[in-house]
């Protein structure tokens, strides 16, 4: 059981930044000697960095530690790592700050979020072989690129009764339709050129996940790019025709429990798992509330990506690996 508490813990906490170092000429000249795995801007990642977060992945993903798995996923990692220090360069830009008393509020908060004594938790990580340092680094990146979000994204977000009407009148035009309680797994390919890379890494997830050797929410908590990534891959239900058609195509074959293949589409792959169906009723409608929060999450997710990939686009980012 605490085995458990502390992977799902973990997998929370591998979802936050981290691993990145300014290269000021001492860090440059230390990180050398560590082996650079990647530049980004001013800053390096290190061998080391993918190292230390390969091995967090690993456990608390539930993948097995083999050189096949590590081969496919040592490239997402390292993606993983670059937009980490992309957004912690922007929070530092905008001169955004995170206190050491915030960063300790983090990691109880993520304590407590499941259901451990913060210094039980504390002592479970240092047992696990992973550094204090090492997550109070990567609270703190999420943390700042949450604040980066708030500042420059959030005030832009403004769902309109229009936009609540017209989803409302979707919604009640799908009545006598199926929906679908759904997992995803999201992979963007930001690259033409990363497409292969991406594809295996989803097939080799699928593969994984299929097997029972590595549950989907761990997965999607490690790996997925989307918004519901926090919540192990649940994105709530969808109705039949609100995804697109290559998604939506598959849900419609699909039963209770069923995982699709590595699907494409126009932003990257998806996996998906249906956890559960249903046939819409006219009586049984979100209220506008809900319908307002939902796209309200959706627009800052597109806004959040949108930022993320001009970032790249605008950056100095060069793989060694």
């Amino acid at each position: 059981m605490m085995k458990t508490q502390i992977l799902a813990a973990v997998a929370v906490l591998a979802l936050l930044g981290g691993g990145f170092v300014a290269a000021s000429p001492v860090a440059y000249a230390a990180a050398a000697q560590e082996g650079i795995a990647a530049v980004v801007n001013q800053g390096v990642i290190t061998h080391s960095d993918v190292n230390e977060r390969m091995r967090l992945v690993m456990a608390s993903s539930g993948l097995p530690n083999n050189d096949d798995v590590r081969t496919k996923i040592r490239p997402q990692i390292l993606n993983m790592l670059i937009d980490e220090a992309l957004q912690l360069q922007e929070a530092q830009r905008l001169d955004i700050e995170v206190t050491p008393e915030e960063v300790e509020s983090g990691i109880d908060m993520v304590a407590q979020n499941n259901k451990i004594d913060p210094a039980t938790f504390r002592k479970m990580l240092a047992g696990s072989g992973i550094k204090m340092s090492t997550m109070a680094d990567q609270v703190r990146s999420q943390m700042a690129w949450g604040k980066v979000i708030q500042k420059k994204l959030r005030p832009k977000v403004n769902v309109s009764e229009t936009d609540i009407d017209a989803r409302l009148d979707f919604i009640k035009s799908s009545a006598g339709k199926m929906q679908y309680l759904v997992g995803e797994i999201f992979l963007p390919v930001d690259n033409p050129a990363e497409d292969g890379s991406v594809r295996q890494l989803a097939q080799k997830l699928t593969a994984e996940i299929a097997s029972g050797k590595a549950p989907f929410p761990q997965v999607a908590a490690q790996f997925s790019q989307g918004p519901s990534a926090a919540r192990g891959g649940d994105i709530g239900w969808v109705q039949e025709g609100q995804l697109p058609e290559a998604l939506d195509q598959a849900l419609a074959t699909m039963k209770d429990g069923d995982m699709s293949q590595p699907l494409r589409s126009l932003t990257g792959y998806h996996i998906l798992l249906v956890r559960s169906k249903r046939t819409l009723a006219a009586d049984n409608l979100p209220s506008r509330d809900d319908i307002a929060q939902k796209i309200g999450t959706e627009t800052l997710d597109r806004l959040q990506r949108r930022y993320l990939l001009d970032l790249k686009s605008e950056a100095f980012i060069e793989r060694r690996v």
